[in-house]
Parts: structure tokens; C-alpha cells; sequence
């Protein structure tokens, strides 16, 4: 019996549909006997593949909620071979606020693994995944978006990874998934990411980045819907045809494809997303807030690509990233 604080509410291994929370104890001034009930759906017939379904790593990214509330009512336990653990609201605090990261720790979910089970209350929710509802699946699907600060073209995503073996099985379920674009990504701060919590253990993850704004369109919101049956079709957990439309292949190989601002002002877009750049092509301005008659900076793609994602805000501060560009896959 593993040792943590989050009681599920609902049975995890039980055949039918089994909707409920994880009950994660929380002593706070409003109640002193209090709880964090984060919603779980699971949905289970027979033995087969066991899928991880997420959204709500980031609170103020709504494409991944949307999708996997509809599919807790729309999937059927006679339509599942295996099953289907679906967390809507993964930081579910984080969720209820409409912010990036926890209001009660600020934590960030997808920086915070492997948690701790006598942590804050992040890393509690970090750490029951971590060892409880990650050892039983097979493959994991998190949903991500830009939140209130970035803007993406609508993709599906995998990293590099070193064992190849399980890079082709994620670049596999990411091309199921089927975005209109589907990149391979380096990232430049993956410690205590879930992603790398996931590919440790050698489960297939497939990730997403499907607009920004703080906000979703209808458009993400069909992708996100039409993705994530697409990856349990691919795994066998549904019985069905896949929709299947053209996708853009790019990848992110190194460093060179993020530009960060250098001071704070007011962001100017130059190009927009979706849109081709050759190397030395300015992707963004950045003017002065406090005076006139002064240039703007410029900010210069280094490598030839597409832009795949832009700072959202019309002010910048030093550090903020300002552009990513995607490179095409030859």
C-alpha cells in the first residue's frame, strides 16, 4: 500500500464508469478539516491498454478541460477495451483560479515532479501521480495551451528522447493524434517537468500546445476532441476510424529556436504565426514605455522555420520568451 495523503473517492481498477475525486486532505482558515476534491473520471472494461488523460497542468489552459469533460460523458464503458483514467483539472487550484499556477503554493505542476507525499499541496497531487496513477498507465496525454502569456499554432508535440525505441512509439501516438502541426521539441527547462517524470518510466507521452490567450476557440477545442480519440484508437482502446487530416512535420532541435527579451516595453509582432521566416528576419519589436524618439529593439529569427509561438500580452519584461521558431522536418 503506497503511503499518500490523496484517497480517490472512486475504485481505479473496477470495470464500468466511475466518476469522482481525489480527495487530497487541506488544513486552511475557511476549513479547518478541509479537502482539495479534484475530479476524476475512470472508465474500465477488461483487461488492454490504460490511457492517462490530462488537462489543467497549467490552470489558464482550457482546451485539454473541455475535451475531457465532454469525453466523460460521451465515453461509454462498452466502447473501451482497457482503460481510461481522465483528471480534467490536473492543478486543480490552479484551475478554479484561472492561473498558470497554484494559488495556494505556487506551484507549477509541470515543474514540480517527482513531488513529495508530506509536501505542499502541489507536490502532493505531483507525487500521487508520480506513483500511483503513472505505474498503471500506458500512455499519457497532457494537454497544454499557452496560458494568458504565450500564442501557438495548433501542434501535438514529442521530445527527444535517448531511447529510441520509445521516441518512435511517442512520435507514432503524436502523428495519431494528427494536429495540423506535430513537432518534435528540445526543451530548455524539462527538470521536474511531468513530461520527463512520464518518459522515464518508459510510457508513451504525447503533449500539445493548441493556441493561447488565456482562452480556447472552437477550432482547439475540435482538435483537442478529435486528438485524443484519435490516440486511444491508435493504442486499441477504442474500437474505431481515425480522423485524419494533413499535418505540418517541424522539429526544435536546439536553442536557436527561442528568442527571449533582453528589457522590458511594449511587444510589436512582425510576423504572424503559421507564417515562414528566414534566418534574420525581425519576428518582433520592442519600444520603450517611458519616452518617444527612440528606435525599437529588434528581434531576429536565427534559423530559417515558421513561427509556432509569440509572446501574447502588448508588454514584454526582460526574460520573457518573444518568439519560437519551428524548423520543417527534411
Amino acid at each position: 500500500m503506497i503511503d499518500t495523503p490523496i484517497v480517490p473517492t472512486i475504485p481505479l481498477d473496477q470495470d464500468g464508469a466511475h466518476h469522482g475525486f481525489l480527495r487530497l486532505p487541506y488544513s486552511r482558515d475557511d476549513s479547518a478539516w478541509g479537502s482539495i476534491m479534484i475530479p476524476i473520471t475512470v472508465i474500465m472494461n477488461g483487461p488492454g491498454p490504460t490511457a492517462l488523460l490530462t488537462g489543467g497542468n497549467h490552470g489558464d489552459e482550457y482546451e485539454g478541460p473541455i475535451a475531457l469533460q465532454e469525453l466523460t460523458v460521451t465515453l461509454k464503458p462498452e466502447d473501451v477495451s482497457g482503460r481510461v483514467i481522465i483528471v480534467p483539472a490536473f492543478n486543480y487550484p490552479a484551475f478554479r483560479a484561472g492561473t498558470r499556477t497554484s494559488p495556494i503554493d505556487r506551484g507549477n505542476m509541470n515543474r514540480i515532479f517527482p513531488g513529495r507525499p508530506d509536501g505542499t499541496p502541489t507536490e502532493k497531487i505531483a507525487d500521487f501521480f508520480q506513483r500511483v496513477l503513472l505505474p498503471m498507465a500506458d500512455v499519457a496525454v497532457d494537454f497544454h495551451s499557452g496560458g494568458k502569456t504565450l500564442d501557438f499554432v495548433h501542434f501535438a508535440a514529442v521530445h527527444f528522447l535517448e531511447d529510441k525505441a520509445l521516441e518512435a512509439d511517442c512520435i507514432a501516438a503524436m502523428q495519431a493524434f494528427n494536429a495540423p502541426y506535430s513537432v518534435q521539441m528540445l526543451e530548455i527547462d524539462n527538470v521536474g517537468m511531468y513530461d520527463t517524470a512520464v518518459e522515464d518510466m518508459g510510457k508513451v507521452l504525447v503533449t500539445t500546445e493548441l493556441g493561447g490567450g488565456g482562452t480556447s476557440t472552437a477550432r482547439s477545442n475540435a482538435i483537442a476532441k478529435k486528438g485524443v480519440r484519435n490516440v486511444l484508437i491508435h493504442f486499441g482502446i477504442l474500437q474505431d476510424e481515425m480522423q485524419v487530416d494533413d499535418t505540418i512535420t517541424l522539429t526544435m532541435p536546439d536553442d536557436d529556436c527561442y528568442l527571449f527579451s533582453l528589457g522590458d516595453g511594449m511587444y510589436e509582432a512582425m510576423v504572424e504565426l503559421g507564417d515562414p521566416v528566414k534566418k534574420g528576419d525581425v519576428v518582433a519589436r520592442r519600444w520603450p514605455l517611458d519616452r518617444t524618439g527612440q528606435l525599437p529593439v529588434n528581434y531576429h529569427a536565427r534559423l530559417d522555420g515558421i513561427l509556432i509561438s509569440r509572446h501574447h500580452p502588448g508588454l514584454i519584461k526582460a526574460g520573457d520568451c518573444v518568439a519560437v521558431i519551428g524548423v520543417a522536418d527534411v
